[in-house]
């Protein structure tokens, strides 16, 4: 019954990681103003257009600020520029995601910390599934990115609305191998809750045992 569970919902999750959508060609062929300067990083250009009254909380058609927009570019820059002319860094794009969620999925710790920074909150609940960043990193394996969340405060022990955590996560949507083995160690190391089970009644240890992860297993087997 656990294999069937999870082979149901893996599709469906492994999808969910990159649910997150860029934008496309065509989108950044018809964007102007602080949209495009976002994208192309241009800093003179953002200030600019703020001096001249542009609103940096703008929306394009997929419900994107020019925040989003410099997240998806890795515009690191543009990101600073826009935070101090006071752009919104929780608003969330119509997919429910914001800026930290972008870069832990993206596996860019360096602008997931800036954005924590400029004031992101780390433990906003984000995407379609009421999960968190740490929840979105732990299932992709991103350690570096679960490391500097946990050490940002994000919430250990969040509940999305397939009722899974990180650590489930971790497991569950994890290939047992060296990153995910990491990331749940650093969970657990922190104090994440493993007791925590599925919707099922399904713990974290089971799935490990149930998908043959002797690390994991064993991981979960120590006290701390």
């Amino acid at each position: 019954m656990i294999r069937f569970f999870m082979i149901v919902i893996l599709a469906g999750l492994a999808a969910a990681a990159s649910a997150q959508t860029a934008p496309s060609s065509r989108e950044v062929a018809a964007y102007e103003g602080l949209f495009l300067a976002a994208h192309q990083g241009d800093v003179a250009g953002i200030e600019r257009l703020v001096a001249e009254g542009a609103d940096v909380n703008a929306r394009d058609p997929k419900g994107r600020t020019p925040v989003h927009v410099a997240a998806f570019a890795s515009a690191d820059e543009a990101l600073r520029a826009l935070a101090g002319a006071g752009a919104d860094m929780n608003a969330l794009e119509h997919q429910a995601y914001d800026v930290v969620t972008i870069a832990a999925v993206a596996d860019d710790p360096e602008l997931m910390s800036l954005a924590i920074e400029l004031g992101n909150d780390p433990g906003l609940v984000t995407s379609p599934y009421d999960g968190t960043a740490l929840i979105a990193a732990a299932h992709l394996g991103h350690v570096e990115v679960v490391k500097r969340l946990i050490a940002a405060g994000a919430p250990l022990d969040h509940v999305n609305n397939l009722h899974w955590t990180a650590v489930i996560e971790a497991v569950v949507l994890g290939d047992g191998g060296s990153d995910h083995q990491a990331v749940l160690d650093a969970l657990l190391s922190a104090g994440a809750d493993r007791s925590l089970a599925d919707r099922g009644g399904v713990t974290p240890l089971q799935h490990a045992a149930a998908r043959g992860f002797a690390a994991m297993v064993e991981r979960l087997r120590q006290p701390n």
